[in-house]
């Protein structure tokens, strides 16, 4: 059944986190009044005195649920429940054919295939946020379908971490998504669509701090970004898709955080970004003087595969740098639902100008990682977290 009105008692608490894995700052940003004003509208949309456009969901969810993602931090309990059911993933078998995909040994490779086959069709495309919604939104459906998770996918909320090195999310203790990788003597590259020389971070070694101390790899590398002198071992196929274990590598680093992802510089892009076009161009488009925040989130952990523009699933804090994503894009939708929620515009091949313009009726699948009963969703069903598959908002 549809939500036809907001009431306390409705309410299912998915995705709880500001990351947070991490204790908020105090220091209220732009991005924080920004994201109040989303949150005013979303309210609106959900007693009926404002309409984001969108229609009632047909999908078989029990819409008397309201999914709330909220911005308070984790308690440790919650941290290590999390982690438990991402572990469950890298423990499960893979579903998919041993003989295509020969790498894929977990369930959690699943997810990694599935993105390195969509890549070129879900990256500076008309459907790259609305795609990557779904995703996200998979991966938590399975942690809790598949690994008996009952807390929420985090995500993290890049501009409150100036230097993430030392953060709750990578500062290696028992409650944190691993540490930075160990310290090794390597040099930069050059990174983002601009290709801008980026120093190296104090890591780049494998990860040996925290509930992600070695971890193995399997996918991949594709497009690696880290210097050759670290020897991160080819993949046996140039598809990427042969078995290569290796140890989980990071870089992270402030330089990103400190220029490119502060609340000052998320605002802006929200403020800035007068139609979905120019929002999501921006979003992923890295210029000679700046680069962007998708790219930024990305390569404040850098690494392998977290450097790798195909493979960073594999990177277990992928999941709550595009949560962060999301929840930027519902904040720009949410200034403006009933002019924003429903637009959609871009080409359907990344680095392919002239290639067929996306609609919004355009089917995006996600195939072995679909939840049962979501396969092949179109995108007027990815638009709003309050309709379609969805019902959520961000607190």
């Amino acid at each position: 059944m549809a939500v036809t009105n907001f009431g306390l008692s409705t309410l299912l608490f998915l995705f709880l986190s500001g990351i947070s894995f991490a204790t908020p700052l105090s220091k209220r940003g732009p991005d924080d009044d920004l994201a109040a004003k989303a949150l005013e509208n979303a309210y609106k949309v959900l007693n009926g005195t404002l309409s984001d456009g969108s229609a009632k969901t047909t999908y078989p969810l029990e819409r008397s649920l309201l999914t709330l993602y909220l911005s308070g931090d984790l308690t440790n309990d919650e941290k290590d429940d999390y982690v438990k059911a991402v572990k469950c993933l890298l423990a499960a078998p893979s579903k998919l054919s041993s003989t295509q995909y020969p790498g894929a040994k977990s369930r959690y490779d699943d997810f990694v295939v599935v993105h390195i086959n969509m890549t070129m069709g879900v990256h500076d495309t008309a459907n790259f946020l609305h795609w990557h919604r779904y995703y996200v939104w998979a991966y938590e459906v399975a942690l809790k379908s598949e690994c008996a998770y009952k807390g929420y996918q985090p995500y993290w909320n890049w501009g409150k971490y100036p230097d993430p090195t030392v953060s709750p999310i990578f500062n290696g203790d028992a409650h944190s998504m691993g540490g930075n990788g160990e310290s090794v003597t390597h040099k930069g590259y050059n990174l983002g669509m601009a290709n801008t020389m980026v120093p190296p971070g104090k890591g780049g070694g494998c990860v040996k701090t925290g509930p992600f101390a070695n971890m193995t790899v399997n996918l991949g590398p594709i497009a690696g970004s880290v210097d050759a002198a670290l020897m991160v071992p080819k993949n046996p196929r140039s598809d990427g898709y042969g078995y290569n274990p290796r140890c989980l590598r990071r870089d992270v680093n402030n330089y990103f955080t400190s220029q490119y992802l502060r609340p000052q510089d998320i605002a802006n892009h929200i403020t800035s970004s007068k139609d979905i076009e120019a929002f999501e161009k921006t979003l992923q488009g890295d210029t000679a003087k700046a680069f962007s925040l998708h790219t930024g989130g990305h390569y404040s952990i850098w690494g392998d595969p977290g450097g790798d523009f195909y493979v960073s699933p594999a990177e277990p804090v992928f999941w709550l740098h595009h949560g962060q994503v999301d929840r930027h894009w519902w904040i720009w939708q949410n200034q403006d639902p009933a002019n924003r929620v429903q637009q959609y515009k871009g080409g359907t091949i990344m680095m392919q100008p002239n290639s067929p313009p996306g609609k919004i009726t355009d089917i995006q699948n996600l195939s072995v990682a679909a939840p049962k009963g979501y396969a092949g969703i179109p995108s007027k069903d990815l638009v709003s977290t309050l309709a379609g598959p969805f019902c959520y908002i961000y607190q």
